[in-house]
């Protein structure tokens, strides 16, 4: 099972007790799922369909504890192709459609049918986490944080989602929303912001399971950054003793040490002796003592000493 529908899982069990948050996370749900249908009598229908499982189940839930009008619900899988099953929920009748559209505050948007949800449906904080809890249930994913960090809802209408980002950053969350073809897509790329929208759906332990992941990432990220650096510096110190070492042995070779002066033929006796010191240590070996930058100096003297002889 992916770690989209882990979450999803966990969700589904996630029932609200207040009767206002089950009517914003239906509302969500139909408003993702659903849509309005005129049939060839001019009666009104609820079409609800979708590809998830928990989903349908978890409509039926709500509708159910919220109400008890006629449902047909109904089980298929497409034929002659490899899809997943498709589930449709069906709320018949002109008065039934119309209690259900005022129950969950629900209006519709141009001639396809397609829903939105009032602003009154989501007054309330909690009303708030069930709203995004249905959507997430209905179009939403997260990618596998051992992969990557990723989190996005998708969108047939523009104008619901203005709403969604609305929402979510209601609760300091830094979503973005881009267009996919034909769908309007809000996401969230940053590991704890994807983590804190879990936290916020009721999606507890999917969230702590996303946060040891991102921990562990981030400590093993942050190992070998310092590795990496340690391992530069490193390199870069060896690099420059042994171009020292180079410059020092030519010197000796083509004039002798004793062309320079006592405090750089001090140093480069030093370096010739101990070619794998820091300067630190060389200048431990001084008398007196000399700091870091002072060794520095004085072997940069030398090394352009050696340039000069070299052109």
């Amino acid at each position: 099972m992916s770690f989209s529908m882990q979450v999803k899982k966990e969700l589904f069990q996630v029932v609200p007790q207040a009767r206002h948050c089950r009517i914003a996370e239906l509302s969500a749900m139909m408003v993702q799922c659903g849509k309005i249908d005129v049939d060839k009598s001019g009666h009104l229908h609820i079409k609800l369909q979708t590809e998830s499982g928990y989903v349908a189940r978890k409509c039926n839930l709500l509708l159910n504890r919220l109400c008890r009008f006629t449902l047909s619900v109904c089980v298929r899988t497409a034929k002659g192709k490899k899809t997943s099953a498709q589930y449709f929920i069906e709320i018949q009748g002109d008065e039934a459609v119309k209690k259900i559209l005022e129950l969950l505050k629900l209006k519709t948007l141009g001639k396809d049918g397609l829903l939105a949800a009032d602003g009154m449906v989501v007054l309330h904080t909690c009303c708030k986490r069930a709203f995004l809890r249905g959507t997430f249930l209905a179009s939403g994913s997260v990618s596998n944080p051992q992969k990557s960090y990723h989190f996005e809802i998708s969108e047939q209408e523009k104008a619901r989602v203005q709403q969604l980002l609305t929402l979510i950053h209601s609760f300091e969350v830094d979503a973005k929303s881009i267009v996919r073809k034909s769908y309007h897509v809000v996401y969230i790329k940053e590991g704890a912001q994807v983590a804190e929208l879990l936290n916020i759906m009721e999606a507890h332990i999917a969230m702590m399971e996303f946060e040891n992941v991102r921990i562990v990432k981030d400590v093993r990220n942050s190992v070998n950054r310092q590795v990496n650096c340690e391992t530069a510096n490193l390199s870069k110190t060896v690099n420059a003793a042994r171009k020292q070492y180079e410059d020092i042995i030519l010197i000796r070779d083509k004039v002798g040490l004793h062309e320079l002066s006592e405090s750089l033929e001090e140093v480069a006796l030093l370096r010739l002796e101990y070619p794998e010191a820091s300067l630190a240590e060389l200048g431990e070996m001084l008398s007196p003592k000399l700091g870091k930058s002072g060794v520095n100096h004085r072997l940069k003297k030398i090394s352009e000493y050696a340039e000069s002889i070299r052109s």
